[in-house]
């Protein structure tokens, strides 16, 4: 059983609704490939990834439907990750460190998905392999899906206008023309060793604008939610990055929690408590390169570093670039 392949029944439900808007019998269909008909109360569900391929395959075919993949992937949309890489993404500082989570989280979607950053020049490839699957036919109907979430994913950032220059196929595949003029401004590439889309190196330190957002203090401390304490946490933390941040055995005394709950809440989101106190300090750092005149090295130690060559490498861990290619780059001229 741990050796199926499965994916997120969310992805299989476009393809459905594809076949079954044209008139056809899709409930049959997917029975023939013992897929179940129900897919709307089971979007969260995992079904064998193999036969949902082979059902797509078999929807296009019989109704003469042209890049079913492309159609399915556009009614898909960022809220239809699963909620947990939702969160995790929502909390990353920078869209690097988000693609890092995601290549990280990716089985949460696909339970053999793969995907991994590569650096060429000046662009970064986001690609993604199914793992077991080398050889076999249509897999561009997912790979479809697999190129256009990472989309959904730097559009959060980069704004939803964003288009990528390349798309790859590690199937060989290319589009139709109808296809291709919706991406007039993105080139196709057919069988290449994954599936990819190339995103510039210059946006790999676009802050995250969204995960700032105050949370709800109505409710008690100790009932709130992993999103909700985070955003408690990233208020109260900046206090305390110049004097000693707090263990996380503290903060659980703060919380009127245990250290285990905490950490449970933490993980829900795809975080450790080391992991927040590094994104907090990169987050007082930006603000401080965008916003202030102040020296580097007084901009580590306000963030908590006792060491300008550590803050260095953990800013560059999160960002993609050093303090001061960020500051030149967000710094308002």
């Amino acid at each position: 059983m741990a050796g199926i392949p499965l994916t997120r029944c969310q992805f299989l439900i476009p393809f459905a609704d594809i076949h079954h808007e044209i008139g056809a019998s899709t409930a049959a269909l997917l029975a023939k490939f013992r897929l179940p008909t129900s897919l709307e109360e089971k979007a969260d569900h995992y079904v064998p990834i193999l036969p949902a391929i082979r059902f797509a395959e078999a929807a296009q075919r019989s109704q003469g439907i042209t890049d079913i993949g492309f159609q399915a992937a556009r009614r898909l949309q960022f809220c239809h990750l699963s909620e947990r890489l939702v969160a995790i993404i929502g909390h990353s500082p920078t869209l690097f460190a988000a693609l890092q989570q995601v290549c990280r989280w990716a089985p949460l979607e696909d339970t053999n998905l793969n995907m991994w950053l590569e650096r060429t020049d000046d662009h970064v490839r986001i690609c993604s392999r199914l793992a077991g699957t080398a050889g076999l036919l249509h897999l561009e109907h997912s790979q479809w899906l697999q190129n256009v979430f990472p989309i959904h994913i730097v559009r959060q950032f980069a704004g939803p206008d964003w288009v990528p220059a390349t798309m790859a196929f590690e199937a060989r595949y290319l589009p139709s023309l109808e296809t291709e003029s919706f991406w007039p401004n993105t080139r196709f590439l057919s069988g290449q060793n994954a599936s990819w889309i190339d995103v510039p190196v210059s946006l790999l330190s676009q802050p995250n604008l969204a995960n700032n957002t105050p949370p709800d203090l109505s409710d008690d401390e100790s009932k709130l939610s992993g999103s909700e304490m985070i955003g408690t946490l990233k208020l109260m933390l900046p206090s305390y990055l110049d004097e000693g941040v707090p263990t996380v055995a503290e903060i659980a005394e703060m919380a009127g929690t245990s250290v285990r709950s905490l950490q449970r809440k933490l993980s829900s989101v795809g975080l450790t408590y080391s992991g927040l106190v590094d994104s907090v300090r990169f987050e007082s750092a930006a603000k401080l390169l965008r916003d202030t005149q102040a020296k580097i090295i007084d901009v580590a130690f306000a963030s908590g570093y006792t060491d300008p060559a550590h803050f260095t490498r953990a800013f560059r861990r999160i960002s993609g670039v050093t303090p001061r290619d960020f500051r030149d780059k967000w710094r308002p001229r």
